[in-house]
C-alpha cells in the first residue's frame, strides 16, 4: 500500500469515526478529542520545524543548477528564460482565477461556516503585509529574524540574492558551498520522511476533530478544494496547446497526437521524470530533434514545473478562504513573489514532501493558518495528477518552441532512439 493511500485511508478513517462520535456519543468523543488535537498539532509542527531551512537550501541548488545550466549554451539560456516567463505567467493567472472562481463556484455557506469554527485554534502564521509592508520588507534588514518569526517573503528574497552569489565565485568554492546546501537539504528530507512515517496518524488526529466538530460537511469541503486547485492545474495543462502551435508552428492536433504518449506515462507514473524518454520522442515528433530535446527536457525536469506555482498559490488562497483569513493586495502580493521563486527549489521532491515544502512558504508569506495543510495532503492525488500532466505537456511545448526558435529542426528520424540507446542503463 503505497504512502498516499494510507494517508487517504487514515483521512476518511477520522472523518467517519469523528462524524460517528459526534451524532452517538458526543461526551466519549469530546474526551479523544482533547488528545487528538494535541497529536495532530505536534505532528504539524514536526513538519513545520523544517520548512526554512529545506526552502533556502533547495532555493539555493535550484538557482546553482539554474545557472550552471544557463552556462551551457544559447539553447540551455533561452530555455531558461522561457520558464521563467511561464512559471511569473502562471502564478499571476492563478492569483487572478483563484478568487473568482470561489466566486463562482463558493463553498456552501454551512460547510465554509463548520470547518472555520473546526480550524478557530489555527494561529495566523508568519506575517501579514500590507501593500506598504510589501514594499518595505521584501528585502529583510536581518535574515536571522526573518527566519525566527517565518517572515518568508524577505527570506526567499535572501535566499534568491545569496544563491546568485554564490554562482559568482569560483569554481571549487562554488562546489563547495553547493554541496554545503545539498547536505543541509538531503538531512531535512531524511527529517520530513521520518515525520511522514507518522503522516496517517497525524492526519487521521486532524481527521478526527474536523468531523467531529463539522459532520459531513468535511467530506463536500475536501471535493471542493480538489475541484477548485484541480481546475488551476488543468488549465496551465492547456495553456501548453497554444504555446505549441504559436510558438512551435505545430498544429494543436499534432501537438495532441504527439505529447499524448507522454501524457499516459504521466499519468501511470505521477512522474516527470519517469515520462523524459517518451517527451523525448514526443518532442521529436512536432520538430524538435534530439541535440535539443536532449538539453532542454533534462533542465526542465530539474529545474521546472509549470503547474506549481499557479496550483501552490491557489492552495493558499483556498485555504484563507476556507478559515476567512482576509487576502489584500500586499498579502497576495507577497504569495505571488513567494510561490514564483520557491518553485524553482522545490522540483525534484516526493510528492507528499514537495506539498509542504512549496505551499507552506506561500502560506506563511500570506499569513494564512497551516493547520489545513494536514488535511489537504491526504487528498493531493487528484491534483497532483494534473500538476504532472500540464507539467510534462508544458515540458514538450516548450522544447519545441526553443528549437524551432533556434532554427533547429528535425533532421532524421530514429535521432532520439540513438540517443536513448547511448544512456547509461
Amino acid at each position: 500500500m503505497s504512502q498516499a493511500l494510507r494517508i487517504l485511508i487514515s483521512l476518511v478513517a477520522g472523518l467517519a469515526l469523528g462524524i460517528a462520535l459526534a451524532n452517538w456519543a458526543p461526551d466519549a468523543g469530546g474526551w479523544v478529542l482533547v488528545f487528538t488535537k494535541r497529536i495532530g498539532g505536534a505532528w504539524l509542527h514536526g513538519l513545520q520545524m523544517v520548512i526554512v531551512p529545506l526552502v533556502v537550501a533547495l532555493l539555493v541548488i535550484g538557482i546553482a543548477a539554474s545557472a550552471e545550466a544557463a552556462r551551457a549554451g544559447k539553447i540551455a539560456g533561452r530555455a531558461l528564460i522561457f520558464f521563467v516567463v511561464i512559471l511569473w505567467f502562471n502564478t499571476i493567472m492563478s492569483a487572478l482565477l483563484t478568487p473568482l472562481l470561489l466566486k463562482l463556484f463558493p463553498l456552501r455557506p454551512d460547510w465554509a461556516a463548520a470547518l472555520r469554527a473546526s480550524l478557530s485554534s489555527a494561529k495566523t502564521a508568519g506575517q501579514v503585509p500590507t501593500l506598504g509592508d510589501f514594499f518595505d520588507k521584501i528585502v529583510p534588514t536581518n535574515i536571522i529574524d526573518a527566519a525566527a518569526t517565518d517572515a518568508f517573503l524577505p527570506l526567499t528574497v535572501f535566499a534568491m540574492v545569496f544563491a546568485f552569489a554564490i554562482t559568482r565565485l569560483q569554481p571549487d568554492r562554488r562546489k563547495l558551498m553547493v554541496d554545503l546546501f545539498q547536505a543541509i537539504a538531503d538531512a531535512m528530507i531524511v527529517v520530513i520522511g521520518w515525520v511522514l512515517v507518522l503522516a496517517p496518524l497525524g492526519v487521521f488526529c486532524l481527521a478526527f476533530g474536523v468531523g467531529m466538530e463539522t459532520g459531513a460537511a468535511a467530506f463536500g469541503a475536501l471535493a471542493h478544494y480538489v475541484a477548485i486547485v484541480s481546475t488551476l492545474g488543468i488549465l496551465v495543462l492547456l495553456s501548453a496547446y497554444p504555446i505549441a502551435a504559436i510558438g512551435a508552428r505545430v498544429s494543436i492536433g499534432r501537438f495532441a497526437r504527439a505529447v499524448l504518449p507522454s501524457q499516459i506515462v504521466a499519468i501511470s507514473t505521477s512522474s516527470s521524470l519517469a515520462s523524459l524518454p517518451t517527451m523525448l520522442r514526443s518532442s521529436e515528433a512536432i520538430g524538435a530533434p534530439a541535440r535539443v530535446s536532449g538539453i532542454v527536457l533534462p533542465i526542465a525536469v530539474a529545474v521546472f514545473r509549470a503547474t506549481s506555482p499557479a496550483m501552490n498559490l491557489a492552495v493558499a488562497l483556498y485555504v484563507a478562504h476556507l478559515t476567512g483569513t482576509p487576502i489584500g493586495p500586499g498579502q497576495l502580493a507577497a504569495g505571488v513573489v513567494t510561490a514564483a521563486i520557491t518553485t524553482m527549489g522545490s522540483v525534484s521532491l516526493p510528492g507528499t514532501i514537495s506539498f509542504f515544502a512549496s505551499v507552506a512558504p506561500v502560506a506563511v508569506a500570506m499569513g494564512v493558518p497551516l493547520e489545513a495543510l494536514g488535511l489537504l495532503v491526504a487528498v493531493e492525488t487528484v491534483p497532483d495528477l494534473f500538476r504532472t500532466l500540464g507539467n510534462v505537456t508544458m515540458d514538450v511545448a516548450v522544447t519545441g518552441t526553443i528549437a524551432v526558435r533556434s532554427g533547429i529542426t528535425t533532421e532524421g528520424e530514429g535521432e532520439t532512439d540513438r540517443m536513448l540507446e547511448e544512456l547509461p542503463g
